[in-house]
């Protein structure tokens, strides 16, 4: 059983900068991989990032490639996702979620446990 927070959530304005953290439940943290995923109103559940288990290998969305960095802190059970140069549609609600798979980080259906999320909302 991981049990997972996000917070870290908010207002920002278009080209400014937040930083959402998920805390774990799990003294196993290190052996799960972790990820982002995000959804508008009305969209689908999407993508955002992922990380392997020790937090050499990461992946992003096409959409945040050199705008977000996801991180991650296994001594303290801590998954982070920086995001800078916000725009309009990075509007959504954030959750972070636990896999227990190395592959196919980008699928939701591979993850096991979800936080509740965080709201992230970029104005103009």
């Amino acid at each position: 059983q991981v049990q997972l927070v996000e917070s870290g959530g908010g207002l920002v304005q278009a080209g400014g900068s937040l930083r959402l953290s998920c805390a774990a439940s799990a003294r196993t943290f290190g052996s799960w991989s972790m990820g982002w995923f995000r959804q508008a109103p009305g969209k689908e559940r999407q993508f955002v990032a992922a990380i392997s288990y020790i937090g050499s290998a990461t992946y992003y969305a096409d959409s945040v490639k050199g705008r977000f960095t996801i991180s991650r802190d296994n001594a303290k059970n801590t998954l982070d996702l920086q995001m800078n140069s916000l725009k309009l549609e990075d509007t959504a609600v954030y959750y972070c979620a636990a896999s227990p798979s190395a592959t196919r980080l980008h699928l939701s259906q591979g993850y096991r446990y979800w936080g509740q999320g965080t709201q992230v909302t970029v104005s103009s």
